[in-house]
């Protein structure tokens, strides 16, 4: 099993930044590959973007790309979310999953672990 834990996130206002964490434990491997999704309220959870193994290919949601940035610290089993120029639609619940398959792709259903969620409120 693997457990993830998302931290970070809260009321920001429009225009700002801020970088969500998700630290990884159980049995974790260096294949794992990762993801973050959102849900709004009434929304089905959406893909925002996924990274490979070693972090050094990403894939981004179009509704994100050029803003968001996703990295990952292997040595730390962590994964980042940084959110620039934040606009009230980012506001959902963001969690992070994890591949055992070597996907980050959009398909929730090739995500074998869910992180419990952070919120993040986007004021405007």
């Amino acid at each position: 099993q693997v457990q993830l834990v998302e931290s970070g996130g809260g009321l920001v206002q429009t225009g700002d930044s801020t970088r969500l964490s998700c630290a990884a434990s159980g049995h974790t491997t260096s294949r794992d590959t990762m993801a973050w999704f959102r849900q709004s309220p009434g929304q089905l959870r959406a893909f925002v973007g996924g990274i490979n193994h070693d972090g050094t290919n990403t894939y981004y949601d179009s509704a994100v790309k050029g803003r968001f940035t996703i990295s990952k610290d292997n040595a730390k089993n962590t994964m980042y979310l940084q959110m620039n120029s934040l606009k009230p639609d980012d506001t959902a619940v963001y969690y992070c999953a994890a591949s055992r398959g070597g996907y980050y792709g959009s398909d929730r259903e090739a995500y074998n672990y869910w992180g419990q969620g952070t919120q993040v409120t986007v004021s405007s």
